[in-house]
């Protein structure tokens, strides 16, 4: 009798499939940290107080607002720091008081800006293109040209003599705050090109530059002015107009305490 044949039992592997091992579900889980990370930046943003939505809700209406001045972007990210159980709207929520005694002297640094200007004398043209606007960031006091009638040299950053008595008063004025201030400029439309490499975006900044050189020596504080800025023509003050001269000009924005203090707490 022969001895049994041993029995040989062939097992095949199982075959290997790159599903987790792929990538595919880093992509579903980083949509779902997106998702909840807005989810609970509307809860909290829903919390807060009607003064602290209005701020926001300005900041969002101003492009401007979202320049990244000296590298201090409004949301920076991250929240280190924090003190255990402060909660965001006992760091970000305003004084109601403090916000309306700040409403009160920007609106009298307004009016007496405008009763100088109005005494003046030898700027009659220039200072009814003066204009006056309270925003969520603050006072924003805008120079504004029209045809035939400019803060400027055409073409160039340098200032006429009205301009620089304007901005002499001005400064003086809101030197006497304790307020922050930027300065803006802007350009229409036009193409205006000054050699190969300077245009638009090199004019707004210049001029802009010298509004504050001019602010600087007469009556602006030393650090008072942050933030200096060119935006060419990408704000229009007259939208459907673009080559409208309106929209050239240069914007003094007197910062919002209660608008600086939003921003660094959501820096923090």
């Amino acid at each position: 009798m022969k001895p049994q044949a041993p029995i040989i039992i062939i097992k095949k592997g199982r075959a290997h499939h790159g599903g987790h091992h792929g990538g595919a579900w880093k992509v579903a889980y980083a949509d779902f940290v997106t998702a909840m990370m807005a989810f609970f930046l509307v809860m909290w943003l829903v919390a807060q107080s009607p003064e602290v939505k209005a701020n926001v809700a300005g900041f969002f209406r101003d492009p401007g607002v979202f320049e990244f001045e000296r590298s201090n972007g409004m949301l920076a990210g991250g929240t280190p720091g924090m003190e255990p159980g402060r909660a965001p709207e006992a760091m970000t929520k305003p004084d109601p008081g403090a916000l309306g005694r700040e409403r009160e002297a920007l609106q009298s640094a307004a009016e007496q800006i405008r009763q100088q200007l109005m005494a003046a004398a030898g700027i009659a043209t220039l200072r009814d293109q003066i204009e006056f606007t309270f925003t969520a960031e603050g006072l924003r006091i805008e120079l504004i040209e029209r045809t035939g009638s400019s803060f400027f040299a055409s073409g160039s950053a340098q200032l006429r003599g009205e301009s620089v008595r304007i901005l002499s008063i001005i400064a003086a004025e809101l030197g006497k705050l304790s307020n922050d201030v930027v300065i803006e400029g802007h350009t229409d439309r036009h193409a205006f090109t000054n050699g190969d490499r300077y245009g638009n975006w090199e004019l707004s900044s210049d001029r802009a530059n010298a509004a504050r050189r001019e602010m600087e020596g007469r009556g602006l504080k030393a650090g008072q002015v942050q933030t200096v800025r060119g935006f060419a023509a990408t704000q229009l003050h007259v939208k459907d107009a673009p080559l409208d001269p309106r929209n050239r000009r240069v914007s003094i924005v007197v910062r919002s305490q209660a608008a600086v203090a939003l921003e660094s707490a959501m820096q923090k």
